[in-house]
């Protein structure tokens, strides 16, 4: 892994550890595309960098209600 952990893969439970929810919530998202994912064989991969940008995607959507923080972000 890289130091600067923008290339840093996540299985699926770290993933889950990471944002605090369960693996079955992470592998339902995956095979949904509804979060960023590889499916590598049998397993599911993320780009840690990838899902970092995504969360940040969720947190400031239209319907969040935080959209005015777009602008400082």
């Amino acid at each position: 892994m890289t130091g600067d952990g923008s290339k840093e893969i996540l299985t699926l439970e770290e993933v889950a550890t990471y944002l605090r929810l369960t693996p079955q919530t992470i592998y339902k998202w995956a095979q949904e595309k509804r979060i960023p994912a590889a499916k590598l064989g049998k397993e599911w991969r993320f780009r840690k960098s990838i899902i970092d940008r995504w969360l940040d995607e969720q947190i400031l959507s239209s319907d969040s209600g935080f959209e005015h923080l777009k602008k400082d972000y």
